[in-house]
This record gives C-alpha cells, sequence and structure tokens, in this order.
C-alpha cells in the first residue's frame, strides 16, 4: 500500500466517521426541548442550553484543528450563538458538520501529522499530531458530551434516543 493510498484510506475513515457520529448527534440535539435551556442537574453541572451548544460547536474543531497549529485560549474565541428554538440549534449544528466535512475533505492529508498545541498563554495543555486532536478532542470529545446530555433527557423523563444500540426509550434500533 502507498503512502497515498494509505492517507486516502485514512481521511476516508474520518470523514465516515464524522457523518456517522453527526447523524447520533444530531438525534440527542433534537430531544432538547428549548423550554428546559437553564435547567442543570447538579450546581456542579453545565445548564442544558450551555451544553447542548458545546456539543453543536464542537464540529468548528475540525477546522480550529486543521487550519491552525495552536489554539490558545488566551485569545479571543468566538461566542456560540444563543438559541431559542430546537430546531435552531439543528440548523447550527447542521451548519458546524457541513463546514467540517469540507475542511476534511479539502485538506492536505500531511497536514494531519504536524503538531496541534492547546495552551492558555503560557501555560501549555498538550501537543500532540492533528489526527489525534481530531480522533481525541473533536470526536471521542463530542461522545462524551452526548452521553452527558443523554443522562439530562433521561433525568428528565424525555425519551433518549438510541445511538450504538437501543436505548429503553426505543428498543429496537
Amino acid at each position: 500500500m502507498t503512502t497515498t493510498t494509505k492517507h486516502s484510506a485514512l481521511k476516508m475513515g474520518l470523514l465516515n466517521e464524522l457523518k456517522h457520529e453527526a447523524a447520533t448527534t444530531r438525534k440527542i440535539l433534537a430531544a432538547v426541548p428549548a423550554d428546559k435551556k437553564a435547567w442543570k442537574p447538579h450546581e456542579k453541572s453545565m445548564v442544558m442550553e450551555g451544553l447542548a451548544k458545546h456539543i453543536a460547536e464542537l464540529p468548528t474543531w475540525v477546522g480550529v484543528t486543521l487550519k491552525q497549529d495552536v489554539l490558545d485560549f488566551a485569545n479571543p474565541y468566538p461566542k456560540a450563538p444563543e438559541f431559542t428554538t430546537t430546531e435552531a440549534l439543528l440548523a447550527r449544528f447542521d451548519h458546524n458538520v457541513a463546514e467540517a466535512t469540507k475542511d476534511l475533505e479539502s485538506i492536505n492529508e500531511d497536514e494531519f501529522f504536524k503538531d496541534w498545541t492547546m495552551r492558555h498563554g503560557e501555560k501549555v495543555f498538550f501537543t500532540m499530531p492533528k489526527i489525534a486532536v481530531l480522533r481525541n478532542m473533536v470526536y471521542n470529545h463530542t461522545v462524551h458530551h452526548r452521553a452527558q446530555l443523554g443522562v439530562y433527557l433521561r433525568l428528565l423523563n424525555i425519551p433518549v434516543p438510541n445511538s450504538y444500540g437501543p436505548t429503553a426509550d426505543f428498543p429496537t434500533m
């Protein structure tokens, strides 16, 4: 297998995973009721709106990862727009996934192997190859928060959509 073929398979794997996880994430976000935006299960938890917005914005990290080498939280970071309806939340998520897909499709695959650093001024949190950042800080991070949101829904007695298999609310796929 040539390097080019290996990279093409790698890019296709990342695109397929993005598409698959986005579809699952969208189902969870679609269950978020706009009238419960301020609800949180514990004083140390994020409010539902903050968690849902964070999940909807995480696909933008694909571009942040691929188009730059450093994310420095000491610099201003764009604030996610408010959402007044679940439809607005989904529209934002769909837009972000479409942009992430374009970013992945258009990137020179050599970029995956360049280092990326997350920092706050002089404090470096980590440096790792961009491919690892995509898997850990974008894809896995999304799954982590999506699971949290599923717990929020369960505690509010809102049916939890299936993700990797059936849930108590949707026993069949």
